[in-house]
């Protein structure tokens, strides 16, 4: 006689007996695809370069409401945006209000992807390169990485990224020794000082629109 679990299931005796062991093999079946999906930091970089690439080779077509929604997920995937919109404002961020801080921090994502779909948006057989990779000493590790160009220099971009759970994230990008995260921390942070929140949005806001049009 079949019996009947709680969700109205048949199911026959030696099934149910095998139940604890087909869900023992269920659950390594799932440890080992996470295991799988876990990439290095080498690879999230890797991977958005790959995005850039694919984008700046469409990026036309696509026009820049193409690749903004293009790399909307493949930024917000490898970037800890909440982490860099923490660091550019600085001591700031504490006297925000926690609506303050979610508007921010949803602006700041808004313009970093524009400033992605602005400046990758044309291809003349670019190709990221990888040159080596480094642990820093506070768990971090550093992707030494150039952006080969024919015909021109080299750009060298140096990923610094740092565990965010179980993935990898950017946090800072160092293009030719320049520290986009410093120079976005000494702009925002003195515009804030000065000016205040609201204006500091409208600026920013202002960026993105600016962009869109470029």
């Amino acid at each position: 006689m079949p019996e009947i679990n709680v969700f109205g299931v048949f199911m026959c005796q030696s099934l149910i007996n095998k139940i604890p062991g087909l869900f023992l093999l269920f659950l390594l079946g799932l440890t080992e695809v996470y295991a799988e999906d876990i990439l290095s930091a080498r690879e999230v970089v890797e991977n958005f370069q790959a995005e850039l690439i694919e984008v700046m080779k469409n990026g036309k077509e696509l026009g820049y409401e193409g690749r903004f929604d293009k790399l909307e997920k493949p930024v917000s995937e490898s970037h800890d945006l909440n982490m860099i919109a923490r660091v550019v404002v600085g001591r700031e961020w504490e006297n925000m209000s926690s609506d303050q801080q979610e508007k921010f921090v949803e602006v700041f994502s808004r313009f970093s992807v524009a400033a992605y779909a602005h400046n990758f948006k044309e291809y003349s057989g670019e190709s990221f390169k990888f040159e080596s990779e480094e642990e820093t000493g506070r768990g971090g590790v550093i992707v030494h990485t150039y952006l080969v160009i024919p015909d021109d220099k080299d750009v060298k971009f140096d990923y610094m990224l740092k565990k965010k759970g179980n993935s990898w994230r950017i946090i800072n990008i160092i293009a030719n020794g320049v520290s986009d995260l410093a120079l976005r921390r000494s702009e925002y942070g003195s515009i804030l000082k000065r000016d205040g929140y609201d204006v500091l949005i409208e600026k920013i806001s202002e960026k993105i629109d600016l962009y869109s049009k470029q």
